[in-house]
């Protein structure tokens, strides 16, 4: 399959916000609705400080995306990153999309002056830490059950 990676604008607030919704609702995690997703991406997307990557198929269909905040810190010149999610609709999973979210993503950030990349993993889902490791992020947290952990890249 081919696809494509791209920045997202505010015009894609309502696409991010339905590809967030489907993703929390896979996990059945507690969510607002698509809509109100959108309509909170919309002011996101105009802020500075939020990136959103968007992979689309060859038609255009939005498959995934990767969200990600960036925030000051006294540690580096730059910002440091918050991969905040990555998700990669279901039936579409490990055919490289994921891996082409996090390196558009990782290029981005990158680009702007981000110092390091983080992203919170819980312990449980070894696949998920798997592919993290795989791409060179770093677990610095101690582990037990049932506890998130924090990756960190330095970029």
């Amino acid at each position: 399959m081919t696809h494509r990676v791209r920045t997202a604008v505010q015009l894609d607030a309502a696409t991010v916000g339905q590809l967030l919704y489907d993703f929390n609702t896979e996990f059945d995690a507690v969510t607002p609705t698509a809509r109100v997703l959108g309509t909170r991406f919309d002011r996101l997307l105009a802020s500075n400080d939020v990136v959103v990557i968007l992979a689309e198929d060859g038609s255009g269909e939005a498959i995934g995306f990767a969200f990600l905040t960036l925030r000051p810190t006294p540690y580096y010149d730059g910002p440091v990153a918050q991969l905040e999610e990555l998700y990669v609709r279901p039936t579409l999973r490990d055919g490289g999309i994921g891996t082409a979210l996090l390196g558009g993503a990782i290029s981005l950030v990158r680009a702007r002056g981000a110092g390091e990349m983080q992203i919170n993993v819980d312990e449980v889902d070894v696949d998920t830490r798997r592919f993290y490791e795989r791409h060179g992020f770093v677990n610095i947290e101690p582990g037990s059950d049932y506890r998130m952990l924090c990756y960190i890249r330095d970029l």
